[in-house]
């Protein structure tokens, strides 16, 4: 037990101190000899600027269609819920300290960025794109992103060469949007060294996507279209540790022969999928949903993991499963003991 929950905890450490860490830098305090003498209080006349933060312009519901000119002093620059199509080069021309930009909720294209405005901003962190009309994503973008939200656009689309120079990237966020499987090649995600959390929830994929970054440790393919898990598929993605595939459509026969034994998976989530029978999962998994499947029998010889050797404490070093959802399925009682005799950890049991 001890050694599977220290696991999940040093993941969560790891992303919660990349988070940290990202937050912290993006909201230090500015030195002020950093700032343009004759920039100190200048505050465009569309935006707000709170003498308590002044690295911060809060420019958000003001039904703006262009992007005010940035002061130099500006780390942190809100723009959501406005109706801005364009993102010019010049407003940002002396903004050379922007950390964190939000443009969420606008009408943004990716014929209205342009080519340089935002591949200048050479210490921007954050980067927030959601609710736009993006068609692709966009590029190029500065290599010292290290997260990038593009949920709920039009993304159909990643051109060559989009993430080959973003090695600080660790979030990358493309739900809800119309991703096929043609749009990506081999080497879509080369270049991504750090990424950890990959979300492709709610497109139009058949199929996993190729070659993710090897430090990939979240992935989110929910509400997609895919049948089927290629053979060695998890051997890419050696630290991936949180799965989501619910409402796909996933069957036995498109699970690789080992399913989803994997060392290092420890929240496993296949809901509202259409598989029969209880798939293979490791001693070291946590927690596990399985509702809403077509399941109709627990076959405890199968899907038990045994890793216990001779002496070994069957708490410590037996099967770590805590969480098991299998409701919405065509399980009759009487659900077998052999289920708690296995999972001695098992804390909560739905079905």
């Amino acid at each position: 037990m001890a050694t599977p929950t220290c696991l999940i905890l040093w993941v969560l450490l790891i992303v919660d101190t990349v988070w940290t860490q990202s937050v912290r830098q993006a909201y230090e305090v500015q030195d002020p000899e950093e700032w343009d003498v004759h920039d100190d209080f200048y505050c465009p006349r569309e935006c707000f600027c709170p003498p308590s933060f002044p690295t911060a312009l809060y420019c958000e519901n003001r039904g703006l269609t262009e992007i005010p000119a940035i002061p130099s002093r500006i780390r942190y620059l809100y723009l959501e819920n406005n109706l801005i199509e364009t993102i010019p080069e010049k407003p940002f021309e002396n903004a050379t300290q922007l950390r964190w930009i939000n443009l969420n909720k606008n009408k943004i294209t990716n014929y209205g960025i342009e080519k340089g405005a935002l591949s200048q901003l050479k210490k921007l962190l954050f980067l927030f794109l959601e609710d736009n009309e993006l068609e692709e994503v966009p590029s190029p973008l500065p290599r010292s992103l290290e997260q990038l939200q593009l949920a709920r656009n039009k993304v159909s689309s990643i051109p060559q060469g989009t993430f080959s120079n973003l090695e600080n990237l660790t979030l990358l966020d493309l739900q809800h949007n119309k991703l096929l499987d043609n749009a990506f090649q081999r080497d879509t995600f080369k270049g991504l060294k750090n990424l950890m959390q990959l979300n492709m929830a709610k497109n139009a994929l058949r199929n996993m996507p190729p070659r993710l970054p090897a430090n990939t440790m979240q992935l989110f393919l929910d509400n997609n279209s895919i049948e089927g898990i290629p053979e060695n598929y998890f051997n890419v993605i050696p630290k991936v540790a949180f799965l989501r595939l619910n409402h796909n459509k996933l069957s036995d026969a498109g699970l690789p022969s080992r399913g989803f034994d994997v060392s290092s998976i420890l929240d496993l989530q296949l809901s509202h999928n259409q598989l029969t029978n209880f798939p293979r999962i490791n001693a070291n998994l946590q927690h596990l949903h399985l509702d809403h499947n077509k399941i109709k029998n627990v076959n405890m010889s199968v899907i038990c993991p045994s890793t216990l050797r001779a002496g070994q404490d069957a708490f410590l070093h037996g099967p770590q499963l805590s969480y098991l959802r299998l409701d919405g399925n065509e399980i009759k009682p009487p659900i077998p003991m052999d289920l708690v005799a296995c999972f001695k950890l098992l804390q909560a049991f739905i079905i």
